[in-house]
């Protein structure tokens, strides 16, 4: 059974005011949701996304969300490649799982700044046009603040978990110290408390080949911006993995019937695919959003927000993660009061957290 998205319109009286002091009217939020809320409204278990991920996280896709989702151009693109495919932890949530759905509500929203339902650069800006590169400069923050008025709009009176990995993960701690009376647990996995410089590097690469790509236009592109878009789904793809995931996947073979590595073959299908599935000023935005993150902003520092956040925590890391590497997890947890630290234990680095899930789910029941 599929769970069919949902799409509401939040501050449409009064206007979101972003972290950067900019208005944004009529926020569009797309959402999945799986269980009951129960009579108290505090069962709830918030899932977090990462980059280019959205709100289907449990279920299989079906005909029925397809011609749910068939007035979102990019949500539609992606029922369409994954028709019949689980949610990306659906391996978590249901009923006997972790997520236990006869147990607890499960909930997944789409960030805004995504082009997966909710507002940003493809949305309209009021004028019938898209936002493309005007969409205002959102944050981690701000993400969670609308998450917030979500889930106050639905009635949710207390999360009882906040789970997420990668940007998610980043989510998870910005909910610890925005609203640490509002949930009572946390899982924040391989993310980061303030974005380093490593990580940031990497993501600034990833923009630049998509805008030197003539097709981009200074974002105003009839058509995706191809080389570019699929150039940075390449260098991702080789910060998300390892090493030794490479070498025990592909070796040095060869593709059969022709004379290139099946590493290139790999690289070159996961750039096509990204193409036909995500708009290019999104995942500008998106990759910006985590450059950005920032738990210390404002707060007098990320040692001092991190030790003023007192919720139970359990922080996961990757043993072989390179783009949020396991100290860095073991340091986040180190400088929480109540934080406990436990690692995958993967060849397959950063997206091992969307791999492992018998490991995960080990990790996650003890704490849970």
């Amino acid at each position: 059974m599929f769970p069919l998205t949902k799409f509401t319109n939040l501050f449409e009286k009064n206007p979101f005011i972003t972290e950067s002091e900019e208005k944004l009217f009529n926020v569009k939020v797309a959402y999945q949701t799986c269980g009951e809320l129960n009579e108290t409204r505090d069962n709830v278990v918030l899932v977090c996304h990462a980059l280019t991920g959205n709100a289907h996280a449990s279920g299989l896709i079906g005909e029925e969300e397809i011609k749910n989702c068939s007035g979102e151009e990019y949500l539609n693109k992606y029922n369409l490649m994954f028709n019949g495919k689980a949610g990306w932890w659906d391996p978590l949530i249901g009923e006997g799982k972790v997520f236990d759905t006869s147990k607890y509500f499960v909930i997944c929203s789409n960030i805004i700044g995504s082009c997966y339902g909710s507002s940003g650069p493809v949305s309209e800006n009021g004028q019938g046009k898209k936002y493309r590169m005007s969409f205002p400069d959102v944050t981690v923050r701000d993400i969670v603040n609308v998450q917030k008025e979500l889930l106050d709009t639905i009635g949710v009176r207390k999360i009882k978990i906040a789970v997420g990995g990668s940007l998610g993960g980043m989510q998870v701690l910005e909910w610890g110290a925005l609203f640490p009376e509002f949930v009572e647990k946390l899982i924040p996995i391989a993310g980061s408390a303030a974005h380093s410089p490593w990580a940031i590097a990497l993501n600034q690469v990833q923009r630049n080949t998509i805008m030197k790509d003539p097709l981009w236009n200074g974002g105003n592109y009839s058509e995706q911006p191809y080389d570019g878009l699929s150039n940075a789904r390449r260098i991702a793809m080789i910060s998300y993995r390892t090493y030794y995931s490479y070498l025990e996947r592909f070796g040095r073979k060869i593709q059969e019937g022709k004379s290139r590595y099946q590493i290139e073959s790999y690289l070159d299908y996961q750039g096509d695919k990204i193409v036909k599935r995500f708009d290019a000023n999104t995942y500008l935005y998106l990759t910006r959003i985590m450059d950005s993150n920032d738990v210390g902003r404002g707060r007098g520092g990320v040692k001092k927000a991190l030790s003023e956040i007192k919720n139970k925590t359990l922080v996961i890391g990757i043993s072989t993660d390179v783009l949020y590497p396991a100290d860095e997890q073991r340091e986040i947890a180190t400088a929480m009061p109540n934080a406990m630290y436990d690692e995958i234990k993967s060849p397959h680095g950063h997206d091992a957290f969307l791999i492992e899930f018998e490991q995960l789910e080990t990790i996650l029941q003890k704490f849970i």
